[in-house]
């Protein structure tokens, strides 16, 4: 039956609010002993209705930033660190969603190659950084020296202190050539990390996301608090300062951080030219073929 195109409107609507209620089912295979283990460890949980009506409302703002980025030709790195399982993918996965890819992409870099590993140190995240009218989230950065890779031994002392020092003037130069860099650091308790990882554990949709260093991360809990309290003494600068996003409550933590990127950004509004659906173009002498059968995905739903 043909829909009015109210109706029409508003069960497209509905779709794209069931897609959204899809990606926050966070918990949804869950064991019931494990989620109320979970529950009681998080008394307080923001209202579901205000967490997506506010989340809404700050994406429709991300969109008059990406907007403004893209019509100035702004450049804009974003940089997303903190523990393991303290929430960088979710918010960065809620600021993207419904964002362009031509304008804001996410970076997250594998291990270095044999190669890369004989290369200067910031080399291969240079290639990654935006150019006129793009935003670039990265999921992780140059920070891993600072962080995994000191503590798993993979860098050196003496690479770690040579990080050390050429970071400031790195990110100094690179706010110097027009770059806005903002940095935030996911910040969750022990315990939080525990129980997300015993979560992820008793989660098959999410036992991906626990690999050998995640582990290890539980294992040096307090060695990567020490590597990460020097690495804000050494690289806490006025051109590039951290932000510290407290990460215990994960859908307060992504409306926090995603109103403080959207306050660090001075954008405005920006001119749109009206759009204006065009006439179809019919051609009588035009007939549509009739494509083989084995052509489609079979419809089993």
């Amino acid at each position: 039956m043909f829909q009015e195109p109210k109706d029409w409107l508003e069960a497209e609507l509905q779709d794209t609010l069931d897609e959204d209620v899809e990606i926050e089912l966070e918990d949804a295979v869950l064991s019931a002993e494990i989620r109320r283990i979970y529950r009681s460890h998080h008394p307080d949980q923001m209202d579901r209705k205000l967490y997506f009506q506010e989340l809404l409302r700050l994406q429709s703002e991300l969109i008059k930033l990406q907007d403004w980025v893209s019509h100035h030709k702004e450049r804009v790195v974003v940089i997303f660190e903190g523990r393991d399982s303290a929430g960088k993918g979710g918010v960065i996965k809620r600021i993207s969603q419904r964002l362009n890819p031509r304008v804001v992409r996410t970076v997250a870099l594998p291990a270095p190659s044999d190669r890369e590993k004989t290369q200067w140190y910031f080399q291969r995240y240079v290639p990654h950084l935006p150019a006129g009218g793009e935003i670039v989230l990265f999921d992780r950065s140059w920070y891993n020296r600072a962080g995994v890779e000191r503590v798993m031994g993979f860098a050196s002392e003496d690479q770690v202190e040579q990080f050390f020092q050429d970071v400031p003037e790195f990110e100094r130069m690179l706010v110097r050539s027009g770059i806005r860099l903002v940095k935030y650091w996911f910040s969750i308790t022990d315990e939080e990390q525990q129980m997300r990882f015993l979560m992820r554990i008793h989660d098959p949709l999410k036992q991906w996301k626990l690999s050998p260093m995640d582990l290890q991360s539980r294992v040096r809990w307090e060695a990567y608090t020490k590597a990460k309290e020097e690495m804000f003494e050494r690289t806490n600068i006025p051109e590039a300062p951290w932000y510290i996003v407290p990460g215990n409550d994960k859908k307060r933590a992504r409306l926090n951080c995603i109103s403080h990127l959207l306050d660090m950004i001075p954008y405005a509004d920006v001119p749109h030219e009206e759009v204006a659906l065009p006439d179809r173009v019919f051609n009588p002498d035009y007939e549509r073929e009739v494509l083989p059968r084995e052509l489609y995905v079979p419809q089993k739903y």
